[in-house]
């Protein structure tokens, strides 16, 4: 009997994905099936999961004729899984064997209404590890808050990400990820659902999964498109708090234009933070921040902190 539905969406990386299957069909919990979402025609994937179902009969395969973006892939993964709960799990990342055992585990303990399960994850990036998040919701903090007003430079204060995300099928059914959706995938799934009554982050406060960042290959998140993220955060604003809504802007849309040298978005962020954000003056002297320490410098100095014991507690100022 299937407990725990994996879906993967994958398309021209197999030889990460195989990683990630291996990882997943390493979990402790042995009821699990792993759902692999091909998202278009990729010949390549697909002689690699003909040996992986080889292997383990838990591998399940779809392959959809033309490609239709992560968040219908994962939507479509969740309409053919037959588990009470679904985990999420990208191709490039990967999980720890104890992850799911662990999640189900909490989210049963839970007594929220409505529950989102996550966990801590290993932030590996090609020069240090981290651990993410760095801190834990505070009690009745709202989700969307808690994922985007930060209070330091650099991400990985508070954090949900799409591999850590646990939840009951039910659920997904009822609020699948947004048809259509090109960027800020888990974002705008997290932020719907915080507006949910209810709704409540339940973490294993363990680290359970590895995230790998920063490397010098294409993915659908670091393609810098700062005029999409805003449109989109103009389109779907009520999805927002105030302080999400400054956070979104002044940290994670400003990160984007600044790498790519768009200083025309300079006053066009700030005067949607001012007309529509709760902001203070730590958010000012971050978005300044941005803008005057391109991305590649603020990591550099991060990981040169990180790698002196004596200056390590100023991580978590970056």
């Amino acid at each position: 009997m299937v407990c725990v539905s994996a879906v993967i969406p994958t398309r021209g990386r197999p030889e990460l994905m195989r990683r990630a299957v291996r990882s997943a069909l390493a979990q402790t919990l042995r009821e699990i099936e792993v759902i692999v979402v091909i998202d278009g025609e990729d010949s390549a994937t697909e002689l690699v999961l003909q040996e992986l179902t080889q292997e383990d009969g838990r591998v399940r395969v779809i392959s959809m004729a033309a490609s239709v973006g992560g968040s219908d892939a994962r939507n479509r993964g969740v309409d053919a899984a037959s588990g009470e709960w679904i985990a999420f799990l990208d191709d490039d990342d990967e999980w720890l064997p104890g992850k799911l055992q662990a999640q189900i585990e909490a989210l049963k303990a839970s007594t929220a209404p409505l529950s989102i399960g996550s966990c801590k994850m290993i932030a590996r990036t090609p020069g240090k590890d981290y651990v993410w998040p760095r801190r834990l919701p505070a009690r009745d903090e709202q989700i969307g808050e808690y994922l985007l007003a930060r209070r330091t430079l650099t991400r990985g204060e508070g954090y949900l990400q799409t591999s850590t995300l646990f939840v009951r099928r039910a659920v997904m059914q009822e609020q699948p990820f947004k048809s259509g959706q090109v960027k800020h995938q888990d974002t705008e799934w997290v932020l719907r659902m915080g507006r949910l009554p209810g709704a409540e982050v339940v973490f294993a406060d363990e680290v359970l999964a590895i995230h790998n960042i920063e490397e010098d290959r294409p993915s659908v998140s670091s393609k810098g498109n700062w005029r999409y993220s805003l449109e989109w955060l103009q389109r779907d604003r009520n999805l927002f708090t105030p302080r999400a809504l400054t956070g979104f802007v002044l940290y994670q849309i400003a990160c984007e234009a600044s790498d790519q040298g768009a200083w025309r978005a300079f006053h066009l962020l700030l005067l949607e933070a001012l007309r529509h954000g709760k902001s203070t003056p730590r958010d000012y002297a971050i978005f300044l921040a941005m803008w005057l320490l391109p991305r590649r410098r603020r990591r550099r100095l991060r990981d040169w902190i990180a790698g002196h014991p004596s200056l390590r507690s100023l991580v978590h100022l970056l």
